[in-house]
């Protein structure tokens, strides 16, 4: 077996260890909330879009080199988007709290996005880790950053008791692989380079 066909085999079973305890995971994090850490993954959750599209887009803007990879970047984003949105309407799944599992805080249950609010998969877990593959070859330095903030995103939904631990670990894997389906698209036919070129030729002409 192929080094990369063990890998799969491991995340599928990993994947499905966590599935299967899904329920007492939720509920041993529930056990451990205090105000600070709550108080902090609130603001960081609420904080997520912000981090990830003004930080990231200002880190690549501001790099001659590398402000190319702003627009793979937003593909990248909009993609994890719409897919996760679109895997919440096909699977329909509760979030715990709303299953009476645990319970959660009237700031975020009172968010209800009627089909948007769904468990299956985390969108702010794929749209964090989406960016990984992306910042990781353009941007070394700051890729444990970056893996250490992702993280931090998709543990924050578990703690606050809007996802299930399987949700972000699937909405992280998805993300990740978009990010770099979308990375190895531009390297091989440089098609959203090119239309870079052309947008910010406009630009100047103006």
């Amino acid at each position: 077996m192929g080094l990369k066909k063990r890998g799969y085999l491991i995340l599928g079973i990993l994947f499905l260890l966590i599935l299967y305890f899904d329920k007492l995971i939720i509920k041993g994090v529930s056990y451990i909330r205090f105000e600070f850490l709550t108080n902090f993954f609130i603001g960081f959750t609420n904080a997520t879009v912000i981090i990830i599209f003004f930080i990231l887009g200002s880190l690549f803007l501001f790099m001659k080199k590398e402000n190319k990879w702003i627009l793979p970047l937003w593909v990248s984003l909009a993609l994890s988007g719409i897919i996760s949105f679109i895997l919440k309407l096909i699977f329909r799944i509760e979030r715990p709290y709303q299953q009476g599992l645990i319970s959660a805080f009237p700031l975020l249950t009172n968010l209800n996005h009627f089909a948007w609010n769904m468990s299956f998969p985390s969108s702010h877990a794929m749209i964090a880790f989406c960016a990984l593959p992306i910042l990781f070859k353009k941007r070394p330095k700051f890729r444990l950053i970056w893996l250490i903030l992702a993280i931090l995103v998709a543990l924050s939904r578990v703690y606050l008791g809007l996802h299930f631990l399987s949700d972000v670990f699937v909405g992280s894997i998805i993300g990740y692989f978009i990010g770099l389906g979308i990375i190895r698209f531009e390297e091989k036919y440089n098609l959203i380079e090119y239309n870079y070129k052309i947008i910010l030729k406009k630009f100047k002409r103006k």
